[in-house]
């Protein structure tokens, strides 16, 4: 149990880039998970790479372009650093509800949820009583993989990271990103993504990140139909911009390799276009 509690803790950023609504107008991209950023004043390269957060160990994989952009960075940059022991002493206590579900939801919501448990991980309401409805996401989530040999990307950069002795840094810190999510969903909003979360759709998801395809990976990782604008607007568009208002300054002093969720990087106001608007040229590593 202590194991899948700290699965489920670094896991939970996952949903902040799942949950985000589609743009109604997207860039054609080509299909590579990681970028490489240049120009308007860098004297060195960085590099963009969307990560799917977590997957199963025999979907593992991290090809040699990825690698070699790796080794030649400077600094990793996460979305959050799960490196630093004040992240994860946060994240522990984010997964944890400021009051139980009993006392949040209301009887339907407690039911709807019930059964949503039920179906995709054997438990119920009651054994979650005391998590936050983003841990019960996050759980319902990695079950949905259908594997019990979970790898985590950001933790394997984390790992290499610290191999080569570089530093790490993060984009967000775990209160910026709760206080995100509080005010971007309802809780009926909530239930409805949980419903949602289904192993065909994350065998759909896998398959997709495996190709590099990032528009296919967008189109997935956003529906319009149970996302409000404001979810959109929180949880997607406002974070990719006040990500690229701040990588400047960090590419400016060195090369960053940057890894956050794939999500994030398509999109009119995804990284890749939101850092072109800004004067970078970023372009695809394809081999």
């Amino acid at each position: 149990m202590k194991n899948l509690f700290k699965s489920i803790v670094t896991a939970i950023a996952i949903i902040f880039s799942v949950a985000s609504q589609a743009q109604t107008k997207s860039p054609k991209l080509e299909n590579s998970l990681l970028w490489e950023v240049s120009g308007n004043g860098l004297s060195k390269p960085s590099y963009l790479y969307g990560t799917i957060h977590m997957i199963c160990g025999g979907d593992y994989f991290l090809s040699e372009k990825t690698k070699k952009a790796f080794e030649a960075s400077n600094k990793l940059v996460l979305e959050i650093n799960f490196a630093d022991p004040n992240e994860m002493s946060d994240m522990q206590k984010m997964a944890m509800g400021k009051e139980p579900l009993s006392k949040k939801l209301n009887p339907e919501q407690l039911a709807k949820l019930d059964l949503i448990l039920k179906k995709t991980t054997g438990m119920n309401v009651q054994q979650v009583d005391s998590f936050s409805l983003m841990t019960v996401m996050s759980l319902i989530s990695m079950k949905s993989f259908g594997c019990t040999d979970m790898k985590l990307y950001e933790m394997e950069f984390i790992e290499q990271a610290k191999k080569r002795n570089i530093e790490i840094g993060g984009l967000e810190t775990v209160k910026s990103q709760l206080a995100m999510f509080d005010s971007a969903y309802s809780n009926d909003e909530m239930i409805t993504m949980l419903s949602e979360s289904t192993s065909e759709e994350t065998t759909k998801l896998v398959a997709t990140y495996k190709s590099e395809n990032i528009d296919g990976l967008y189109d997935i990782t956003t529906d319009e139909k149970f996302t409000s604008e404001t979810t959109k607007k929180v949880m997607l568009d406002n974070r990719n911009n006040n990500w690229v208002k701040n990588m400047p300054e960090l590419m400016k002093k060195e090369s960053v390799f940057f890894a956050f969720g794939a999500a994030h990087l398509g999109g009119e106001e995804g990284v890749i276009n939101l850092l072109r608007k800004a004067g970078y040229k970023v372009k695809p590593i394809l081999k």
